[in-house]
């Protein structure tokens, strides 16, 4: 081998040193790269939980729209009981006089 095939030690502790410089950009990299998935993994388990959250809001407010639904309609069921115990109350009025002779 010929003395132009080895390198310094100047030269290779350069290198070594780009190496090591690279090493830790290369962490610093990383790491930056797993706090981002930790914060994207936290943001999906809160959207699940949130997901989950709506789903029972749906129900409940299905369940509560029913339930405004039929007490919106008893106002209407009592008026429709009104008016026919009144009518009832009218033939049996007027039956009652035609039954008594009172009317002909």
């Amino acid at each position: 081998m010929d003395e132009k095939d080895f390198i310094t030690r100047g030269e290779h502790a350069e290198f070594c040193e780009r190496v090591d410089r690279e090493d830790e950009r290369q962490n610093r990299r990383l790491s930056e790269l797993e706090q981002t998935v930790k914060q994207i993994n936290e943001l999906v388990t809160s959207v699940k939980v949130l997901a989950v959250n709506m789903e029972n809001m749906a129900k409940e407010q299905t369940k509560m729209s029913e339930r405004l639904t039929e007490i919106e309609q008893k106002p209407a069921k009592r008026w429709d009981t009104a008016i026919g115990a009144l009518i009832s109350g009218i033939v049996g009025l007027l039956i009652g006089l035609l039954g008594a002779g009172v009317i002909h």
